[in-house]
């Protein structure tokens, strides 16, 4: 008994398990299509190429004729999606090749609409116009009207192309009175896109402005990427034309942004390698192919040895000499598509390196110039708590905190100084200067440094050198600075020497040879090159012990090669280190003073003097006012451009204090109108400057002088004297 229900129960378990597990046919249209649709869903177009690829192959083996008509359009949107418009256009051509026997039916006229979309991409209007007449004719005679709107924006476009402006307008505003639909969204943002451009092309740049406006706004609701592009770029062309530089810079930056998510979407849906790797494999089926049917040619060549032998072994002869040349030519086909490919990649690469390295620099300089606004804060307000008699208990805080705020200061210096010569937008000088007073200055300058560290610092300077060259002086005081500094603080109860010595003469050039030498702690000789590296200062125990930002030989390096010589390093650990470079200087005919005089401030000349500070930060204003108020200045405060023109209209001041950026106009802006009806009221610029501006450039608006946030209290005073 207990058999048989054991039999019973096992019949059971087995019928049901059976029942449980589908059976699915692999191998079928059907399947291939549903892989297809679900790997375009996934933004995998290399794998449903694939799959419509084997759908085509299956249809030609079982004589489907429907279904490769089919296939061949799938396989032609597949590629217009991913922008291969020379591959588009030969399946929808082969799709309508299949389809001639047949009814006419909406497919046939959807791949001549296709057809037509593809040469407008490649500006082939005469065939473009073409395919959109026979899409039309077919249209109509199936009684669809849903492509009508499509088909008249081509056409629009076509018109265009060729300046027929009135016949192209007509067919936008056609569709732009349309009523709104998610179905003719992005046909009625890319009409009024057109009509904008038409009306730029005639530079009504008003018009085109409020055309292109209303684009962007329906555009938002569409959500077309590519659309918003051609958008941004058009409004940045407009306002560039309109003089309005920061709106077209606005606009092209986002232009830029954008582009750049298009194309990793595009590279996400079928990359380059993607592209490339799904060509190949095609041809080797297409050689594959050609392999087998020459199988079968040569199984069909042994049949005929029985005719005659003769006849068989001279077409095997031909049949080899034939493939030897064949392979041969593949080989040398393979050799030159792989030479192809890899210079393609060693460009992408080359691009993307460039591309890494503008937006590294862009965003440092974006950085930089926002902390100075905050920064500025802190220094202004520790500066002015300074200035109140704080108590002792309170000294130690602030000074604390003004230290702070000065490293800070310098270390955002050095990054925006690192980008300007990176990104090439470092200008060098050529003036007369002192070679020895710059010298003499230095050593003056580090002098409490030195005693600081009990150390013993030394200058030797050959006489030989001419008194006055012509170079660099800044740049090189940066140079030497640096190195001293370093040298002066990696050493404690030592001897810093600095040599300045003239190696040669010729060509009208003196080529002078510095050096910075320390007995300190030393840099091992594996860290000899990575010294020179951004924010590197050999090991993370140097950094903690000693401070600093790791920026400094990496301004040293670049400035030196810049100023075309080579910084050399010598150094032992526990016995010190020597920095060397050589430089070359022309020798100036004409004796200069070059020496800066010292600048005075004569406070009692700031009394009752009315000051127009025009700066939209609360913080800054706050500061800008107190700092101008205990000078006995009066001061009056703007918060943008627009008031600032009409209040130097009406009032008499005896200085403007203009912030460069400010809500509506910019500062320069601002400053060029005031120029129109003042040119006498001096106008002091106040920039968080950034790697796209410059002195020259501010200056170039009407500006007097620039001080550049942070700001030093006594350079803010100094700059302020001079004009008042």
């Amino acid at each position: 008994m207990k058999s048989i229900l054991f039999f019973f129960l096992f019949v059971s378990i087995f019928s049901f398990s059976q029942k449980k597990k589908p059976v699915e046919k692999i191998d079928s249209i059907a399947y291939y299509n549903n892989l297809r649709d679900v790997n375009v869903k996934a933004n995998k177009y290399k794998d449903a190429l694939h799959y419509t690829q084997k759908a085509i192959q299956y249809s030609k083996i079982n004589h489907n004729t429907d279904a490769l008509i089919n296939e061949n359009f799938s396989l032609g949107k597949l590629y217009y999606d991913v922008k291969k418009y020379d591959d588009a256009l030969k399946y929808f051509n082969n799709c309508l090749s299949l389809s001639k026997t047949i009814t006419p039916n909406s497919l046939q006229a959807t791949s001549y609409y296709y057809l037509g979309m593809c040469f407008m991409q490649k500006r082939s209007y005469t065939n473009a116009k073409y395919n959109f007449d026979q899409a039309e004719s077919l249209y109509n005679t199936l009684e669809i009207i849903d492509h009508a709107d499509l088909i008249n924006l081509q056409r629009g476009i076509i018109y265009k192309s060729d300046k027929k402006y009135d016949l192209a307008s007509t067919l936008f505003n056609q569709i732009m009175v349309k009523p709104d639909s998610p179905s003719i969204l992005d046909s009625k943002s890319e009409a009024l896109y057109q009509i904008g451009t038409i009306e730029m092309a005639q530079n009504r740049n008003n018009l085109a402005l409020t055309y292109f406006n209303k684009a962007l706004a329906l555009n938002s609701k569409s959500k077309n990427l590519e659309q918003k592009s051609a958008i941004l770029l058009a409004l940045s062309t407009v306002y560039e034309k309109m003089l309005d530089r920061n709106s077209a810079y606005s606009y092209l930056k986002q232009h830029t942004n954008l582009k750049e998510s298009i194309s990793i979407i595009d590279n996400e849906k079928l990359g380059v390698d993607d592209y490339e790797n799904f060509k190949e494999s095609e041809r080797l089926k297409e050689i594959k192919q050609i392999n087998e049917e020459a199988k079968q040619q040569e199984k069909a060549s042994k049949f005929s040895k029985l005719i005659s032998i003769l006849a068989i072994a001279l077409i095997s002869i031909l049949s080899l000499l034939s493939l030897s040349l064949y392979k041969n030519n593949i080989i040398r086909t393979q050799s030159n598509k792989l030479l192809e490919e890899k210079n393609k990649e060693l460009i992408i690469a080359k691009e993307k390196v460039e591309k890494a390295s503008n937006a590294r620099s862009e965003f440092l300089s974006t950085v930089s110039h926002e902390l100075r606004t905050p920064l500025n804060a802190i220094n202004g307000i520790t500066h002015l708590l300074l200035e109140e008699n704080p108590k002792k208990s309170q000294m130690q805080y602030l000074e604390s905190l003004q230290y702070s705020g000065n490293y800070l200061t310098k270390f955002i210096n050095d990054i925006l100084e690192i980008n300007k010569i990176d990104s090439s937008k470092i200008q060098i000088e050529h003036i007369n200067f002192n070679l020895k007073q710059l010298v003499e200055n230095i050593q003056s300058s580090l002098k409490e440094l030195a005693v600081e560290n009990d150390n013993s610092f030394n200058f030797n300077i050959d006489c030989e050198i001419p008194n006055y060259l012509i170079g660099d002086p800044t740049k090189l005081s940066q140079i030497l600075m640096n190195l001293i500094n370093n040298a002066l603080k990696f050493t404690h109860d030592g001897e810093v020497t600095v040599t300045t010595k003239l190696v040669s003469v010729r060509d009208k050039k003196a080529f002078v040879y510095f050096e910075v030498k320390d007995n300190g702690i030393g840099i091992p000789e594996d860290k000899f090159e990575s010294v020179f590296d951004s924010f590197s200062q050999g090991s993370i125990d140097i950094n903690r012990k000693y401070g600093g930002t790791g920026l400094g030989l990496t301004i040293v390096r670049k400035l030196v090669r810049l100023l075309g010589g080579k910084i050399n390093l010598e150094s032992k650990v526990n016995e010190g280190s020597t920095f060397s470079f050589e430089l070359p200087f022309k020798i100036s005919k004409r004796v200069q003073d070059t020496d800066k005089k010292e600048t005075t401030i004569d406070t009692i000349a700031f009394v009752n003097k009315k000051i127009l500070v025009v700066e939209d930060n609360k913080i800054n204003q706050m500061i800008t006012k107190k700092m101008l108020n205990n000078k006995g200045i009066e001061c009056e405060i703007i918060d943008n451009g627009e008031e600032a023109i009409e209040a130097c209209k009406t009032n008499q001041y005896d200085l403007i204090l203009m912030d460069v950026h400010l809500p509506g106009i910019n500062g320069t802006i601002a400053t060029q109108e005031i120029r129109k009806f003042d040119t006498k009221t001096p106008v002091i610029a106040l920039t968080a400057i950034s790697l796209n501006e410059n002195r020259e450039m501010l200056l170039s608006y009407g500006m007097n002088d620039v001080i550049t946030k942070p700001f030093v209290p006594e350079d803010f005073y100094i700059a302020i004297a001079k004009y008042i």
